[in-house]
């Protein structure tokens, strides 16, 4: 098994705005570059990410089934890739501070052969970091 990749970020909002952040179609169509998101977010419901295949016909980027779900502070999900038949598992905490929330994302049960590992430790940064940015401002930036 691959190290896990832990994130932590402080995102100038209450535990609410930040899960609705997370979890909202609206929101991940922005910080996902237009992917739309589904998701039934009961203990076994599923997750998925949809957008341009490489054909760019629509296609699930990423999907998952919900393991655990505590709204607004905690979930967790197991992630697919692509159409990798290999998962691993993310969870988000969320733990309110004075004038803040802290997020942690630990995303780990790595395949070693797992090709999604270096794509999520360069991806994971970059989407929260959005994320935190469009919470806190109302906007965001485009990605590289």
């Amino acid at each position: 098994m691959s190290t896990p990749l832990r994130f932590v970020f402080y995102v100038a909002v209450r535990p609410e705005k930040l899960w609705e952040g997370l979890v909202s179609p609206e929101s991940n169509r922005i910080i996902f570059m237009g992917a739309d998101f589904e998701a039934d977010l009961r203990p076994g419901g599923s997750m998925k990410w949809i957008g341009p295949g490489p054909d760019g016909k629509p296609a699930t980027l990423v999907k998952g089934e919900i393991l655990r779900s505590e709204p607004p502070k905690f979930l967790q999900y197991t992630f697919q890739l692509g159409q990798s038949p290999l998962r691993s598992r993310v969870t988000a905490e969320l733990v309110p501070e004075t004038e803040a929330t802290k997020l942690t994302i630990t995303h780990d049960q790595w395949d070693e052969a797992d090709p999604g590992y270096a794509f999520c430790s360069d991806g994971w940064p970059r989407i929260l970091s959005r994320l935190k940015t469009l919470l806190e401002t109302g906007k965001t930036f485009k990605p590289h």
